[in-house]
């Protein structure tokens, strides 16, 4: 029995001594001190051996399980050890490669415009309102002297949901929302950026772009507070020295009705291929409301004036940063964004 011992011990820290996984290692334990293990295998044979020799054989077997014992956990620390430096190797950061510096992001060059935008008619003493990006046929249309059969409608009867409900052509709809709930309540002073939907799409025209609308609501209002309106506006978005023109147009919603030009940024008005060397740029549309608008927002058309306005944000960011493609702005290429850091 006790040679028995002496081969079990040699066989079992020679297996110990050669497993490579904390795994292995597991098995080879169980194998040998598991309850089905081959030391005690040999501890239940000692019924068979002479009652003298006993003693000396179990408390040989209990040293050698102690030492086994021992054995396997000095093995086990050993592998956990090799383990966690072989997760260092995988893991370990080389201090001399160049730095990884974090990315910050930055306010898209379209929300720079609309925020100057918003500043400078805030600075006015204009509010800023919201309407829905889903609009019904009346306040789109109907309300803004736009009926069923006027031609107006063809460039802007875009996207329909149902036959009363379509994505807004533009922002105007706000304006009505707005004097309907505060008529007959003066003065009635917004803008109204959002976004609008149209089917247009080339380098000039997007199916999605960005407007703001003005609207202003008083007694005795003028051409001229419109006029000197935009050339602030003008003058604070493009520069100090900027010129204005006015030329006669076309909008349902106003009369009489208006396109404003500024003088070209590339050549100072003197006339370049930017500006077809007329030394203008066109940058949006305006009047004075139409009385059937301001009627049926609730307001006297014989006792109150106003004034309104369109611009869209592209055009203007087009103009600012003299880019020629406003296709890029919804793009998302970071070489593009990033120059406006």
């Amino acid at each position: 029995m006790l040679e028995k011992l002496k081969e079990l011990e040699s066989a079992a820290k020679d297996k110990i001594e050669a497993a490579n996984s904390l795994e292995e290692l597991k098995e080879i334990r169980v194998k040998i001190l598991g309850k089905k293990g081959a030391l005690t295998g040999l501890l239940r044979s000692l019924g068979d051996v002479d009652p003298e020799e006993r003693p000396v054989i179990g408390k040989k077997a209990n040293v050698l399980r102690e030492e086994l014992e021992e054995f396997f956990k000095l093995r086990e620390q050993i592998l956990r050890d090799a383990e966690k430096e072989g997760q260092w190797e995988k893991e370990r950061i080389d201090v001399t490669l160049p730095g990884q510096p974090e990315q910050i992001g930055q306010i898209h060059p379209l929300n720079m415009i609309l925020n100057e935008i918003r500043e400078i008619f805030v600075g006015l003493g204009f509010q800023v309102a919201y309407g829905p990006d889903i609009e019904s046929d009346f306040y789109n249309f109907e309300a803004l002297n736009i009926p069923a059969e006027h031609p107006a409608r063809d460039m802007q009867d875009s996207f329909y949901i149902t036959e009363q409900f379509l994505l807004r052509t533009h922002t105007s709809p706000v304006q009505i929302r707005t004097m309907k709930k505060m008529a007959p309540q003066l003065p009635v002073r917004i803008i109204a950026p959002g976004k609008v939907f149209r089917r247009d799409d080339d380098a000039t025209h997007s199916p999605m772009f960005h407007q703001v609308e003005g609207l202003a609501v008083d007694e005795n209002i003028s051409f001229a507070d419109l006029k000197g309106t935009l050339l602030l506006f003008a003058r604070e978005m493009f520069g100090p020295d900027q010129k204005i023109r006015l030329r006669p147009s076309f909008f349902p919603f106003t009369e009489p009705s208006a396109e404003v030009d500024i003088s070209c940024i590339m050549c100072s008005g003197e006339g370049c291929r930017v500006c077809s060397n007329t030394g203008w740029l066109e940058i949006l549309g305006c009047g004075m409301v139409h009385p059937r608008v301001l009627e049926v927002s609730g307001y006297n058309p014989r006792e109150v004036t106003g004034f309104a306005f369109g611009m869209g944000v592209e055009r203007i960011a087009m103009l600012k940063y003299g880019i020629g493609d406003l296709r890029l702005f919804f793009s998302n290429d970071l070489r593009f964004l990033k120059q406006f850091g």
